[in-house]
Parts: structure tokens; C-alpha cells; sequence
């Protein structure tokens, strides 16, 4: 069985993406990283399931998409076969994580093409009630990013967020508590998040609460590959569960013999209407 799975780092260009790639895959930080054209591809050797029988290592995949506009157009060909979505977007800059949303647009579509297409004075009706969206998602906001009938036939597929540069945050003018609003693209795609200081080695440390986040989510990828029966290829690229016999999600954590459950959240068509 080829052991490997494909995860796509993306984000606006200077938020850290190989930073934390390179955290991520070594277990150490990147002095002076470099501006990434194109893609930079960064492996992590995960044990999936560990501490249970199913254990096996597995090849994570950790393709760090370029952010830059000119770009844009060409990037869809690193969408292909993706199993699992990491989000970045820097703690200092809130229209980092407002860019999120285009991001996952680009994606689903793996076209690259305009994502605010739709933008003008006149907007389709929507299909959703208003009452489904956050109190602080606007109509306009959400038809400018996302027309419903561009996600027909999507399926599910594991999202984590991860914020960087957590150390620049001045607690005095931007406390850490206000820089998570709510509504933010965690909460859209109900995915889990971790903010971090990709400098700081102790940040995905063994036994922290992110690094078993980020396990979790290892393991949510690989179980989805599996429930596909191995196969890289699907629609749009991504897979999801198979909804009629959803995976064991159970783990030991890292620091405990006890089992806890482990759920990664799952990005749906209707998470995105």
C-alpha cells in the first residue's frame, strides 16, 4: 500500500507558510526562509493511529503553495489529489484571514481564476436563509465569494487553521483574545485551530495541546485516504468520508494510555452556501 497522503498549505504570501511547513516536517525553525515560488514541498514521516494496532508510519505531504498574485493562474495544478486543506493566516493581519475564504474558493475550483467574479451591483438570490449564517457574515459577502451551484458535488474533506506569528502580538493594543472573531473562517468550516510561533521549536512540541491537535488531524487525513480505498483522485481534487460508515476516530493521546475522542472537523457544501 503506498502509504502517503497530500495536504496544501496555503495562505497570502508572507504569513509564514514555510515557516511552519518546515516546523512542521523537522522540529525546528527556519532562520531566514525564503519567498516560495510556485510550490515547496516539505515531508513529515506521521504515525497514524499510535498506540493502537492500526499503527503505521505514513508519508505526509506538505505542499506549501506560493501566495503570490502573478502566480494565481497557475496554481491550480498543485490542487490535484489533495487529501487534507491547511489554512494560514497571520495573527497581526486580519485580512489574512478574511483571504481565507478566497483561498478555499480556489481550491474547490482549482481553476485559479477571479475569485470575486461575482462582485457587482447586482447579486443572485440567495438559497440559503440569512438565519444560517453567522450573525456577522453578510449576504453580499458570501455571494461575492461563493455561488452554491460552483460546490455542487463537492465533498467533504479534513480543514485545519493554523495563525502565525503569534509572538508579535502586542497584548496591550491587540489582545490575543480579540484577534478570533466570531464568524472567523474556523468557525465556517467548523475546523479547529491552532496559533503558534513558528520560530519557538516548543510550539508543536510532543504532548502539547497543538501538537495533538495537529496529530488528530493527520490521522483524520489518512482515515479519509483510506475510506477512499487509497485513491488520489477525486472530485475537485479532494476526497471526504464515506458517509455510510464513518471512520474510527479514536486515538491514545500522547501523553495519556486512555482513549479520547478525536474528531476533525469536515468542510461541506453547506458549511459555504
Amino acid at each position: 500500500m503506498n502509504n502517503r497522503v497530500r495536504i496544501v498549505v496555503v495562505g497570502d504570501s508572507g504569513v509564514g507558510k514555510t515557516c511552519l511547513t518546515h516546523l512542521i516536517a523537522h522540529n525546528e525553525s527556519l532562520i531566514r526562509p525564503g519567498w516560495t515560488v510556485g510550490c515547496n514541498i516539505q515531508v513529515k514521516i506521521h504515525e497514524f493511529k499510535e498506540g493502537t494496532a492500526r499503527q503505521c508510519p505514513y508519508f505526509v505531504e506538505l505542499f506549501d503553495i506560493g501566495g503570490s498574485l502573478s502566480h494565481k493562474n497557475t496554481r491550480g495544478v498543485f490542487y490535484t489529489g489533495v487529501h487534507g486543506i491547511i489554512l494560514v493566516h497571520d495573527l497581526t493581519n486580519g485580512k489574512s484571514q478574511e483571504q481565507l475564504l478566497d483561498w478555499l474558493y480556489e481550491i474547490v475550483n482549482k481553476e485559479g481564476k477571479d475569485t470575486y467574479k461575482s462582485r457587482g451591483n447586482s447579486l443572485p438570490p440567495s438559497p440559503t436563509p440569512l438565519s444560517s449564517f453567522s450573525s456577522n457574515t453578510s449576504a453580499t459577502d458570501v455571494h461575492v465569494r461563493f455561488d452554491m451551484e460552483e460546490f455542487l458535488g463537492a465533498t467533504q474533506t479534513p480543514i485545519l487553521v493554523m495563525g502565525t506569528k503569534l509572538d508579535l502580538i502586542d497584548e496591550k493594543r491587540q489582545p490575543k483574545t480579540a484577534v478570533k472573531k466570531a464568524g472567523g473562517i474556523a468557525d465556517k468550516c467548523g475546523a479547529e485551530e491552532i496559533w503558534l510561533n513558528c520560530r519557538d521549536t516548543r510550539s508543536l512540541a510532543a504532548g502539547t495541546t497543538d501538537a495533538v491537535k495537529l496529530s488528530r488531524f493527520f490521522d483524520c487525513v489518512i482515515e479519509k485516504r483510506e475510506s477512499l480505498g487509497g485513491s488520489g483522485s477525486h472530485a475537485f481534487g479532494i476526497g471526504g468520508f464515506n458517509a455510510g460508515s464513518p471512520p474510527d476516530r479514536r486515538r491514545y493521546g500522547p501523553t495519556s494510555g486512555k482513549m479520547e475522542p478525536s474528531a476533525v472537523p469536515l468542510l461541506e457544501t453547506t458549511d459555504l452556501k
